[in-house]
């Protein structure tokens, strides 16, 4: 196993087979030594900087059937919102107020929500914000819709890959959806110039170490800006109620193989790794993560939007929600910046 993480340490590409012996041979004292090894690759491109996100979360509403989300359309359990475009420009000033130089919109995808909408959205965040980067997280849509929005000024996209295996994405969506149209939307993304962010879910169900293997060989030869991956918790109201959630020893090992595997990356400790451990975005940090994305969404509709069970932070105000997490990542040795934290080869 030594000899595999030198390897990504040396920019050397792993193969399927390399990638699941890493993970089913993982012991307490190779994630120790790969930790401290991502760390120190972060560090040499990011310092010790950890970049926070303010996220909004502007729509719950979503027309997909996605057997793992609470936001799934069958939901009938559900308390639906949509925030107005005031309401989200006044999210976007009030992070502003605080020192916040990127925005995260992130909705279901909410047929009211057009194209025109959000690319009209889009232009005014940036008219009103021209130093900040604006990041969209709002599923699948058509390569020309995606470029209307970036000519209207958005600077990033996020959207999970889920699932690098077509067997295992059909486990986990209807069969209205696909893992080639998944993939066609991320190299349609990166071709227009966003930065791209991808990513799965670690433990969702029937998830296995040759289904991790085969994301991270995605994620190599992708080579994608952001990366997030969280554990898998579920949600009462979905199929995958019942379901075990994964676990924070398995999420932040993978942190750090993404980390050495592309040490430029902008890679979250997300809000559930903090929902399963009270210290689980600390750890990720300490793992190598460097981006935390703190809520801006009114305090009104943050508990609506349960994509999983339990989330943290839905009752603290914005500033509250900073301090608390300048307190937590100065507890790792990092220091929270709130820049725009551009990707390394995308500054600017």
């Amino acid at each position: 196993m030594i000899r595999l993480i030198e390897k990504l340490e040396n920019g050397q590409r792993l193969c399927e087979r390399e990638f699941q012996q890493l993970i089913e041979n993982r012991t307490p004292e190779l994630a120790a030594l790969l930790a401290e090894k991502a760390v120190g690759a972060r560090n040499g491109v990011y310092g010790h900087r950890v970049f926070l996100r303010g996220l909004v979360e502007f729509t719950n509403y979503c027309k997909n059937d996605c057997y793992y989300c609470g936001l799934r359309c069958s939901n009938w359990a559900a308390q639906r919102y949509r925030l107005t475009e005031a309401e989200i420009l006044e999210c976007c000033r009030e992070g502003h107020r605080l020192g916040f130089r990127t925005f995260v919109l992130q909705g279901g995808e909410d047929p009211l929500y057009t194209p025109q909408r959000i690319r009209d959205l889009v232009y005014k965040i940036k008219k009103e914000f021209p130093d900040c980067a604006l990041t969209l997280s709002v599923g699948e849509h058509p390569r020309e819709v995606y470029q209307s929005w970036f000519d209207a000024g958005a600077d990033r996209y996020l959207l999970r890959h889920e699932t690098a295996d077509p067997a295992h994405y059909q486990m986990l969506h209807p069969h209205a959806m696909s893992l080639e149209n998944r993939m066609r939307c991320l190299t349609d993304l990166k071709e227009i110039g966003y930065q791209v962010g991808c990513g799965f879910m670690v433990g969702s169900p029937g998830q296995t170490g040759a289904h991790i293997a085969r994301d991270l060989c995605f994620i190599q030869e992708f080579q994608p800006h952001m990366v997030g991956i969280g554990p898998f918790i579920p949600q009462k109201d979905t199929p995958f109620g019942g379901e075990p959630a994964g676990t924070l020893e398995l999420t932040v090992y993978l942190l750090s193989i993404i980390r050495l595997m592309l040490p430029e990356v902008l890679l979250p400790a997300t809000t559930a790794l903090g929902t399963i451990h009270p210290r689980g975005r600390e750890q990720g940090i300490a793992a190598g993560a460097n981006v935390c994305m703190p809520n801006l969404s009114p305090l009104s509709v943050r508990k609506k939007y349960a994509i999983y069970d339990n989330k943290i932070c839905t009752g603290d105000e914005a500033a509250e929600c900073i301090q608390c997490l300048r307190r937590r990542i100065e507890s790792v040795g990092c220091e929270m910046v709130t820049d725009r934290g551009d990707h390394a080869q995308m500054k600017g």
